[in-house]
């Protein structure tokens, strides 16, 4: 697998388990909250699309309290792009989460480091659109 197919398969992989996480529907929640950090690196930021700034400290605090919070929750991803080098990589999306009658559309941008044989999160931006 290439580094561009490395960054593809962890941004898929991650909304897939992410929304599993959401909907509360997994057969291990342990092994999923790990699943789910596992991908990023320690230096790990986001800038949501409030304008909020996390760190995976952060992060990993508050996902705990949304699992199965959002039973309905679907999320598509459209239009990835990546460009990538033998190390790292920069990744675009956009991303819609669907729960019940609402509808949220944020676009993307995410680095990746590539390590071994995946890439991880190094920082990411979603502004609302």
């Amino acid at each position: 697998m290439n580094n561009t197919e490395k960054i593809i398969t962890e941004i898929k992989e991650f909304h897939t388990n992410i929304e599993a996480w959401f909907r509360g529907k997994a057969e291990n929640q342990d092994r999923l909250y790990e699943k789910l950090l596992s991908g990023f690196t320690e230096e790990f930021k986001m800038v949501t699309g409030n304008g909020d700034s996390l760190t995976l400290a952060a992060f990993s605090e508050w996902l705990p309290g949304t699992y199965g919070k959002f039973p309905d929750r679907i999320i598509v991803l459209e239009n990835i792009e990546v460009y990538s080098t033998e190390s790292h990589g920069m990744a675009s999306y956009i991303e819609i989460q669907t729960t019940g009658d609402s509808i949220t559309q944020r676009r993307s941008s995410a680095v990746f480091v590539i390590r071994e044989d995946r890439a991880l999160w190094l920082h990411l931006i979603e502004k609302w659109i």
